[in-house]
């Protein structure tokens, strides 16, 4: 799923379920090299949580409300709040451990 400026409040922060979001961008090596790991969240957790990814050069406005200065940044919100947040890159495992904390 790719959040936005304009879809994010509804996507997001309106969600009955936790949403993980990725704060990346295209140039990021390691944004690039957590891609693999949150795309396999997002189909393993489909039908419990939402994940998916933000882009950060297209998308200024959610970026600097969060105050997103180093990518990759991962969110994960629960009830419209931030529940959890990782900056840099991260195991799958750490991330599923927290995620089915929230779930």
């Amino acid at each position: 799923m790719e959040f936005t400026d304009q879809n994010f409040e509804q996507e997001v922060l309106k969600s009955d379920r936790p949403v993980l979001v990725d704060f990346w961008a295209e140039w990021c090596g390691p944004c690039r090299l957590m891609a693999p790991t949150v795309e396999a969240l997002a189909s393993e957790y489909s039908d419990r949580a939402k994940v998916g990814k933000l882009n950060v050069d297209e998308n200024q406005s959610v970026t600097s409300r969060y105050n997103i200065r180093g990518i990759p940044t991962l969110l994960l919100f629960k009830d419209g709040e931030i529940a959890q947040q990782w900056v840099g890159a991260t195991s799958k495992d750490a991330i599923v451990k927290i995620l089915e904390k929230h779930l």
